[in-house]
């Protein structure tokens, strides 16, 4: 798979600009194990990492004109460098010029380049395609011009990409994942501070598993906007009873719940959810250190409850996929993934079992809802890379 896109993508560039690329780049996607809405709640999040990438085939020109050839949308941009990078209405181009323009005003780019680019990434399924573009922009840039960036750096412009060039206040996990994913290890990342730690993520006789819904609710965004407001309401509330409390990391379980009437139904429910997950992260890492998986699937599986039920940023069709495979034994755990209402579910299963398992579980899921559903077996790589001909 990997070759084929490498292949594909080469030989595109060729076809277009008759002569071979200088430059072969990887940029994966990334999944989450566990740790969801606690990015922006002083919590942290487990990513990684996976084998779905985009390919980048690049070449200096002698010039300062630059062109983007987007193959699997069969279109393509250019522009001189000279000129003001400013966002247009073609919002893939956004993703490259957002990081472009940083790039340029901080370090200067000296001349121009051919980029072609292809993706085994599944667009819309929650697996962070953007940032794949992104960080894998940046390190390319980084590469050909020597820029010296560190790999913090790379990450944090491509967060400042979307921010900036694409109007989505998305926080630096996935950008993060991409450019440190490691090779059979999660990224235990403090979204605050950035310290991370690589976790031993060798699922041995397990394997991943993404059943991918096909929908997407448009209540993403308002339904974001909301929870992220009854959450720092609800952490005033906490603070002016318990002024020691800082952050969600400082709370109990015990304390939220002390708390339960001060803080009224729904905000209770969003508070109790959000200490619970900055738990379950913790206890997940210690799992992950032990190689007990069985333990690991149930905190997945805890977490889906609580965003179903809790956090209620879940949806009918991520729900049937979740309750489907909880009676099945070859299953460890299985959650909702990503920012909700469709998108992904991620499952934890015994090897060997996953064709079985998808035939079973899509013809339900198309019975329910009149929907095709879509599966990827994937595997934890390594993060953005050059790749060496």
């Amino acid at each position: 798979m990997k070759k084929k896109l490498i292949l594909h993508t080469s030989e595109h560039f060729e076809k277009l600009f008759h002569t071979q690329p200088q430059y072969i780049f990887l940029s994966p996607g990334r999944i989450n194990i566990i740790g969801e809405h606690v990015d922006y709640n002083d919590g942290f999040v487990m990513p990684a990492a996976i084998n779905k990438y985009i390919c980048f085939a690049i070449s200096k020109n002698e010039n300062s004109e630059c062109a983007l050839i987007a193959k699997d949308l069969n279109e393509a941009y250019k522009f001189d460098l000279k000129d003001e990078l400013k966002p247009v209405d073609k919002m893939w181009v956004n993703y490259i010029l957002g990081v472009l323009s940083q790039l340029k005003d901080t370090y200067g780019l000296p001349q121009g380049f051919n980029i072609v680019f292809s993706s085994t990434i599944p667009m819309g399924a929650g697996l962070s395609s953007s940032a794949a573009l992104e960080c894998g922009i940046g390190y390319a840039m980084n590469t050909l011009f020597d820029l010296g960036l560190t790999k913090e750096k790379i990450a944090l412009v491509g967060q400042k990409s979307e921010h900036t060039f694409v109007g989505v206040n998305c926080g630096i996990m996935d950008q993060f994942a991409s450019v440190f994913g490691k090779k059979n290890s999660v990224i235990k990342l403090d979204c605050n501070t950035l310290e991370y730690e690589y976790y031993k993520a060798n699922f041995k006789n397990y394997s991943l598993l993404l059943l991918d819904s096909n929908v997407k609710h448009t209540h993403l965004t308002s339904g974001y906007n909301v929870r992220r407001q009854e959450v720092e309401q609800g952490l005033e509330i906490i603070k002016r009873h318990f002024p020691e409390v800082k952050t969600f990391r400082d709370c109990s379980e015990k304390l939220v719940l002390e708390l339960k009437e001060n803080l009224g139904d729904i905000i209770y429910k969003r508070c109790h959810f959000v200490v619970k997950e900055i738990q379950r992260v913790r206890d997940a890492a210690i799992a992950l250190s032990q190689s007990d998986f069985k333990k690991l699937g149930q905190l997945m599986s805890e977490t889906h409850e609580g965003l179903s039920k809790e956090y209620e940023v879940s949806c009918d069709e991520i729900d049937f996929l979740v309750d489907a495979v909880q009676q099945d034994k070859t299953v460890l755990g299985s959650r909702m993934m990503g920012g909700g209402f469709g998108g992904c579910s991620i499952n934890l299963v015994e090897k060997g079992t996953e064709e079985a398992l998808i035939k079973n579980i899509s013809e339900r899921y198309t019975t329910a809802f009149g929907i095709e559903l879509k599966a990827y077996k994937v595997k934890i790589s390594k993060g953005t890379t050059q790749h060496k001909k």
